[in-house]
């Protein structure tokens, strides 16, 4: 039986500054920006992603902020770190634990995000 993981909810405050942030300076495409009162969903997809977030309002109870590591494979997390860097995202050191490579990274409410590249 397959099992694709498609869609991760992520709890923001303010869902015209985290759209902002995703695609503007993480680079995330923006694929849906509806409004169905009394929900917004705006679906945003990681470039090369089969997997895409959503962001929006009445759709999720969970407090802004509380989505903790969530991992994004890079394949040159130094060029991915530069490149986030450049766009005006804050982002920590690379850390190499045990051939694994972390970089994080947070939005505006809180909720982090890790580079990671795997060994070759």
């Amino acid at each position: 039986m397959d099992m694709k993981l498609e869609l991760v909810l992520i709890p923001v405050a303010d869902v015209d500054r985290a759209k902002a942030f995703y695609s503007e300076k993480v680079g995330f495409n923006v694929d849906l920006d509806r409004t169905m009162d009394p929900m917004r969903v705006v679906q945003l997809t990681p470039p090369g992603s089969a997997c895409s977030m959503c962001i929006g309002t009445g759709i999720l109870d969970t407090p802004p902020g509380s989505v903790q590591g969530t991992h994004l494979v890079v394949a040159d997390i130094g060029a991915a770190r530069s490149e986030l860097l450049g766009r005006g995202v804050e982002v920590g050191e690379i850390q190499d634990l045990g051939g694994v490579l972390y970089a994080s990274f947070q939005d505006p409410d809180g909720n982090s995000w890790l580079l990671q590249q795997l060994p070759t």
